[in-house]
């Protein structure tokens, strides 16, 4: 997890940097396979050079941005967990619990619907 220690590092608010090493850690530890990046001063995951998952905060949340057709897929879901879903991203509200399982279910979904892509961004 040292590719996102200089992230981390600037994150100002210490509950929001543990909150946010807590989420990038658990998705490392429960997607071993997938590469650990930073781009566009984002964390993310990739999987074969094709992203799966990226992160980014604000002062009142962490969003969660899984491309559009991860946020269409899992959008009952994400707002049942009683987050702020958009086109592209989910906003998880510092008070929110982490709904680990939909992040779960969205990571194995992107996994395995992008086994075959060979861009980094859906087409």
């Amino acid at each position: 997890m040292d590719i996102f220690s200089d992230y981390l590092a600037n994150i100002d608010n210490i509950q929001q940097r543990e909150r946010t090493e807590e989420v990038l850690t658990w998705v490392a530890k429960t997607f071993p396979k997938l590469k650990p990046r930073v781009a566009w001063n984002q964390p993310m995951f990739t999987d074969h050079d094709t992203f799966i998952i990226g992160f980014s905060v604000s002062k009142n949340h962490m969003s969660v941005a899984p491309e559009k057709v991860g946020i269409r897929q899992f959008s009952n879901e994400i707002v049942q967990a009683g987050y702020n879903p958009t086109k592209e991203i989910f906003r998880i509200q510092w008070n929110s619990p982490i709904d680990f399982s939909l992040l779960e279910k969205i990571i194995e979904f992107n996994i395995l619907d992008k086994a075959d892509c060979s861009t980094f961004w859906r087409k």
